[in-house]
């Protein structure tokens, strides 16, 4: 039985869906949290998903009372996960198998990250810079994650309507982000549970994803 096609396009969200980036954020931040005479759980963490760079910095500085800036701490957040992402990348199981898919049915692929422009390359170099028609990042927006913006800025680089793309993110966050832009999600949730809704459906893992599937979800259906 041949699939119609109605996705004119599929976005990913980066940390979480592409790279099983939680793991070091949470070693990066924990370690410099410590550094500056605090602690940091889980439960920080979660409050930090799916939002900006700069959120997280402001969130260290309340947690710690220190006196560094943002510029500061996010220089060395950024330091560390550069480190980690040239060295070893963790790539989930999957995705790289879903962008092939996608993109051998002819549908264009974007990210769409909350991640700065340095992170974004340093994982672009091993997952392949080709393999994505457009790449948006946590920097190059006024607003990010939960605001639209990142989305619509991906969509208009495309050329292609919101309500036309399927969107796979990982985050409450990125989730709110894609839906506010009009976009179908597909969540699966690395670190902090998301709710499926009639318009939003959850699965486990990206090797669950079936790309003729996730191209034939008709606008606001998932």
């Amino acid at each position: 039985m041949t699939t119609t096609t109605r996705a004119a396009a599929v976005l990913f969200d980066l940390d979480g869906i592409l790279v099983d980036s939680e793991p070091v954020w949470y070693a990066v931040e924990g370690g410099l949290v410590e550094r500056l005479g605090g602690e940091w759980g889980r439960q920080h963490q979660a409050k930090c998903i799916g939002g900006t760079v700069d959120a997280t910095c402001r969130y260290i500085i309340e947690l710690t009372g220190t006196d560094w800036t943002v510029d500061e701490v996010r220089a060395e957040v950024m330091a560390g996960m550069v480190s980690h992402y040239t060295t070893d990348l963790p790539v989930l199981a999957g995705a790289v198998e879903l962008i092939d898919a996608v993109r051998a049915r002819g549908v264009p692929t974007g990210l769409v990250s909350s991640s700065y422009r340095v992170l974004v390359d340093a994982a672009l170099t091993r997952l392949g810079h080709d393999r994505f028609d457009v790449a948006v990042a946590g920097d190059e927006v006024s607003q990010g994650k939960p605001n639209p913006e990142p989305y619509l800025t991906a969509c208009a680089r495309l050329g292609v309507p919101p309500s036309s793309c399927v969107v796979v993110e990982d985050a409450a966050n990125g989730v709110l982000s894609a839906e506010a832009a009009g976009c179908t999600v597909v969540a699966v949730p690395s670190v902090a549970p998301i709710d499926p809704t009639p318009t939003r459906c959850v699965v486990v893992a990206m090797t669950d994803i079936d790309p003729d599937w996730l191209l034939g979800l008709p606008p606001g259906t998932a």
